[in-house]
């Protein structure tokens, strides 16, 4: 079941991957013109990710008691309420953009960011529409469908990003525009295929059939929303520290912004790894909750949380060994005009790296925890905990260590450091009280 879910999430991170390699062979500005660019869409997505949670584990319980009128229901206001908050979330985009010339930010990054952004903002529509599908098709352990809508958008990304960043063929050189172009279509492609894969299929047509004159239930919106906006809340205090430490290391300089951007977006891709068995956490726990089997509930949650530390202990060491050779994938070091910047860059993302494999032990854990309580319906502490977490300890450590007392992005990510391990800690000792109360 973690592996179709992992494959998916991974493809998303290994476009990006791929999207800052053919940006950055154009020059350090326009790579950190796409870091800056994407941090407001992070945030965007966060909310729009969060809110769709909401819809797997109230779908994997009607599941496991056969309840399909409710799953539909879960269903239909999902689609509205997930796709509503993509079109708003897009609107505020465009609204808040002038921010960026207030942000103190280097002013090349700026003026390159965004026409980038007024376009990938977009994408957020679609987006919403392929996730509440894809949280419905999870909460019915069928995860292979947004699998491959993912795999077959996100090679359609990669081809269009090629032609029409550097202007291959019939198709005009658009730099990181291109790439933004590349990113809109792609998305809703995915979520028209995403439509395709399960509409017609034996599985899902009890859920369906006639669902667009299914009522729009208030009490299933209010269900909904009260562990989504949680859920929500909990991605956008961690989306949030990653994007304040762009946002921060901005102020350091285009240099120090790639740099945060590379390690960020190589940290990005094992954490995919997490987010896929944080799925499947919050499919199994949230079955083994509807059945009130506290003690198999229990099991599978520990086994889970065994399985991710094995994996970021593995992804740790390949980022101490590899730390050097890693960044230079991102830069043309062949670039005599940009030497300079490039070495600089290189040089401070292998920096960030050592970091990075010390906070894997953290993240994964923190994550498949968050996806068990979200299983069973926990939302409102574990909300809390992120908050303190990265909000309370992890962004003061980041501002005093990076800005005042000079550490530089090297200070920034150690306090991204303490913030999860002290999140993973946090939300551990909240699982034990949980299942502790529900076994006695």
């Amino acid at each position: 079941m973690a592996w179709p879910v992992i494959l998916g999430l991974l493809g998303h991170t290994i476009v990006g991957l791929v999207d800052n390699v053919m940006v950055g062979k154009l020059g350090t500005a326009p790579l950190a013109a796409v870091s800056l660019g994407n941090s407001f869409l992070f945030m965007a997505m966060s909310i729009i990710l969060g809110f769709s949670t909401g819809i797997t584990p109230l779908v994997a319980a009607a599941d496991s008691t056969n309840n399909f009128k409710e799953g539909k229901s879960v269903l239909k206001n999902g689609i509205l309420l997930v796709t509503s908050l993509g079109v708003l979330l897009t609107i505020i985009i465009f609204c808040v953009q002038p921010l960026l010339y207030e942000m103190k930010q280097t002013e090349e990054v700026v003026e390159l960011a965004i026409p980038y952004l007024n376009i990938v903002a977009l994408s957020l529509i679609p987006l919403a529409a392929f996730q509440a599908l894809k949280q419905f098709a999870d909460g019915l352990s069928q995860t292979k469908y947004s699998m491959w809508a993912t795999v077959i958008a996100n090679i359609l990304n990669v081809l269009l990003n090629y032609v029409l960043i550097y202007g291959i063929w019939i198709f005009p050189e658009l730099g990181i525009v291109g790439a933004a172009w590349g990113t809109l279509i792609s998305r809703i492609v995915m979520a028209i295929v995403m439509f395709l894969f399960i509409a017609k299929k034996e599985k899902f047509l009890v859920y369906f059939d006639d669902l667009w004159n299914e009522k729009i239930v208030k009490s299933t919106i209010k269900t909904l929303n009260k562990i989504g906006f949680p859920s929500a809340l909990q991605m956008f205090f961690e989306f949030g520290i990653f994007t304040a430490a762009i946002w921060l290391s901005g102020t350091l300089g285009k240099n120090p912004q790639a740099a945060n951007q590379i390690a960020l977006n190589l940290s990005s891709m094992t954490f995919m790894f997490a987010m896929g068995f944080a799925v499947v956490a919050t499919i199994r726990v949230g079955n083994q909750f509807g059945l009130k089997d506290f003690s198999e509930l229990r099991r599978i949650a520990r086994s889970l949380f065994l399985l991710i530390l094995i994996l970021d202990i593995i992804f740790a060491l390949f980022f101490m060994v590899f730390n050097e050779f890693l960044p230079t994938i991102y830069l043309d070091v062949n670039d005599i005009e940009n030497k300079i910047d490039n070495t600089e860059v290189i040089s401070i993302s292998a920096k960030l790296l050592i970091i990075a494999a010390f906070f894997q032990l953290f993240d994964g854990i923190q994550a498949v925890v968050l996806g068990a309580l979200k299983g069973m319906q926990d939302v409102r502490i574990p909300t809390f905990i992120t908050f303190v977490a990265y909000w309370v300890i992890a962004f003061p450590i980041s501002y005093y260590f990076g800005l005042l007392a000079g550490y530089g992005s090297q200070g920034l990510w150690v306090g991204l450091l303490v913030g999860l391990a002290a999140s993973a800690g946090l939300l551990l000792w909240r699982f034990r009280v949980v299942t502790n109360r529900e076994l006695e």
